[in-house]
């Protein structure tokens, strides 16, 4: 059981999550736009976090809406973490948190012996080359820095093409190839701040409510101070309740699901990223299962009624997934098997369980 023995909240926020896999969640824009985004750093899990809260998307139709349709765009934004979110909210998402993540990576070059005009420099040869060539890998544009004279090492170059999108030259296209950012997704809105920071509180809360201003902040890798100005901006809109002498707010109760249901998570779920203490759905008998030493790698898990209650592990092998299980209680097996079979249908391949 989670910390105090109680599943209240767990089935609260796994709800808000759409851990249920409601019926009417069968679009990845709006999967992406319920959830504030999809962590996706690592992309066969991002898939699988659609798959978790929908019942019949497969992987083949969230790639078409990521590289043909362009309503998912790939970039970083929360925590300075790579995430997918709808193309279509990147004129007020992105200049929450574009700036600082520029201003880190920039200090991070001069760290590495990169000078501002060095940088300067690659930008215009990134800039030129995507102009005159259209979309290109990072290897290819790095090959471009090069010819105009800046020389990149591996860890300068990731930081030369994170700068290159944060800044507003380009961003993730098709296959992850850099594009101009105006060929990808057309003229930037005009940005408002104030209204911008409300609607990620309103989005914040809608997926990951009840949650109190740390968790919020925590989630965002903004300061509290910003967040409570959102907060603060939608306060008419919040209910607030007590949990455990902890103010938490939400937007609305969602309705919660019949108990008894079980889903297979990929790494990095979001579901277990949106909160400062993890506690309420992670006992400490399972708390390894999540995670393990430092860093901020989730393992994939296995969760029922938004409590985690095992792990699992997988690799793709000759075309095939196979999978290997941590599940200490045998009754939940049927419900696991029910879920190993809709990965298969999701991913169009078999499924073995070694």
């Amino acid at each position: 059981m989670p910390r105090g023995g109680d599943r209240s909240l767990a089935r609260r926020r796994s709800a808000a999550q759409l851990l249920h896999r409601p019926a009417a969640a069968r679009d990845p824009v709006e999967i992406a736009r319920a959830t504030a985004g999809i962590q996706a750093q690592d992309q066969p899990a991002a898939r699988l976090s659609f798959r978790s809260r929908s019942r019949d998307l497969t992987a083949a139709e969230i790639d078409r809406a990521r590289n043909e349709e362009r309503s998912l765009l790939r970039t970083w934004v929360m925590r300075m973490t790579i995430h997918l979110i709808p193309a279509e909210d990147a004129g007020w998402m992105l200049p929450l948190f574009e700036p600082g993540i520029e201003r880190w990576s920039r200090r991070r070059l001069g760290q590495l012996g990169m000078s501002e005009a060095s940088l300067d420099k690659a930008h215009r040869g990134i800039a030129a080359a995507l102009g005159d060539e259209g979309p290109l890998t990072r290897s290819e544009l790095a090959d471009r820095v090069t010819a105009v004279g800046v020389e990149l090492n591996t860890q300068t170059r990731l930081h030369v093409m994170l700068t290159a999108v944060v800044s507003g030259i380009a961003c993730l296209g098709a296959e992850d190839r850099l594009v101009r950012r105006e060929d990808w997704l057309g003229p930037s809105p005009r940005f408002d701040d104030d209204a911008g920071i409300a609607e990620l509180a309103r989005r914040y809360l809608r997926a990951f409510g009840p949650a109190s201003d740390r968790d919020f902040a925590y989630w965002a890798g903004l300061g509290l101070g910003q967040v409570r100005a959102g907060l603060a901006a939608i306060a008419g809109e919040l209910a607030e309740t007590d949990h455990d002498g902890e103010r938490l707010l939400s937007l609305s109760r969602p309705r919660l699901p019949r108990p008894g249901w079980v889903r297979l998570l990929g790494a990095f779920d979001t579901y277990l990223l949106g909160y400062r203490d993890r506690g309420f759905a992670v006992s400490p008998d399972h708390a390894a299962a999540v995670k393990e030493g430092g860093g901020g790698w989730i393992r994939p898990v296995i969760v029922s009624d938004g409590v985690v209650v095992g792990g699992w592990r997988s690799s793709r092998k000759g075309g095939r997934l196979e999978v290997s299980l941590s599940l200490p209680d045998p009754r939940l097996r049927d419900a696991v098997d029910a879920e190993l079979a809709d990965i298969a249908r999701f991913e169009a391949m078999d499924v073995v369980v070694a």
